[in-house]
């Protein structure tokens, strides 16, 4: 699979990100983060991914996914009707002083466990549903206040399930996910023009063809594949916001409208003007 580094940024002025409903059912988003991550989703029902661990869930799901274990967005694929809340901790959250307080062991040892993958109870889910689909709406250290006693909730349900048995080892070195990370951003900034593949290797001071041999066994994809899935990725926000065909395909890059179209059917299964009516 392919699989990309994702840059959080947390408010400077808060220790997490909360999400509501981010709508990624028509992205394909294999990832990982530093963050700690809280996922509930509300739906009929999907696959979850999480390192090597899948499993079906029906109705609702919530699991906390640990440091830098990738995972697919757990909205990938679904076509009904779905809510979903994310709730990103910053990595260092259990590393300051809060953590010495003894009143937080069992969250500090929830956050262990946490390296594993936790998938909750019934019971728990249904408690801590009805706090986080209302965090957003609180102020600031109200907030903060609810996330742990979020956390507290789930370190008590001695029902969970750790989702690997023993924790889960990113094969990427922190040295891999900086060199990944200013590869991505330079796509980001770029991906509206074109792209010289010596333009990128100058960045990981590498010689073309060592930077090619070096993306492909990092990402399992060569390098034009992969700017082609990101380059779809963003035409279908632009669809989402009314664009055209047209428009869409030199703003995302393409040089030809024909080229476009055969990747983008490539990558997704069907042309963009059937993707179009399917928004419609």
């Amino acid at each position: 699979m392919n699989i990309q580094f994702e840059e959080i940024n947390t408010p400077p002025d808060s220790s997490f990100r909360i999400l509501v409903n981010p709508k990624l059912n028509d992205f394909f988003l294999w990832h990982f983060h530093p963050e700690f991550e809280l996922v509930y989703i509300e739906g009929s029902g999907n696959t979850r991914y999480i390192g090597s661990h899948s499993g079906k869930w029906q109705q609702h799901d919530m699991v906390l996914i640990g440091s830098n274990i990738p995972h697919l967005n757990f909205d990938y694929g679904i076509k009904d009707e779905y809510q979903k809340y994310v709730l990103q901790i910053r990595a260092d959250f259990m590393d300051q002083s809060l953590a010495i307080s003894p009143e937080m062991t069992a969250v500090v040892h929830l956050f262990e466990e946490a390296a594993c993958g936790i998938s909750f109870s019934e019971p728990v889910k249904y408690l801590v549903a009805k706090r986080i689909t209302r965090l957003h709406n609180l102020p600031a250290f109200q907030q903060f206040i609810e996330v742990l006693e979020i956390f507290h909730i789930l370190a008590q349900d001695e029902r969970r399930i750790l989702l690997h048995d023993r924790p889960y080892q990113n094969q990427y070195s922190s040295k891999e996910q900086e060199k990944l990370k200013a590869i991505y951003k330079f796509i980001d900034e770029n991906y509206h023009r074109k792209i010289a593949i010596a333009e990128v290797a100058l960045i990981c001071g590498l010689s073309r063809e060592a930077f090619c041999r070096y993306f492909k066994k990092m990402t399992k994809l060569t390098f034009t594949q992969f700017l082609n899935h990101y380059r779809v990725n963003i035409s279908k926000r632009l669809f989402a916001q009314g664009k055209n065909v047209t428009e869409t395909c030199f703003a995302c890059g393409f040089e030809s409208l024909s080229y476009f179209n055969r990747v983008f059917k490539k990558v997704t299964g069907e042309n963009p003007m059937t993707f179009i009516k399917s928004l419609r």
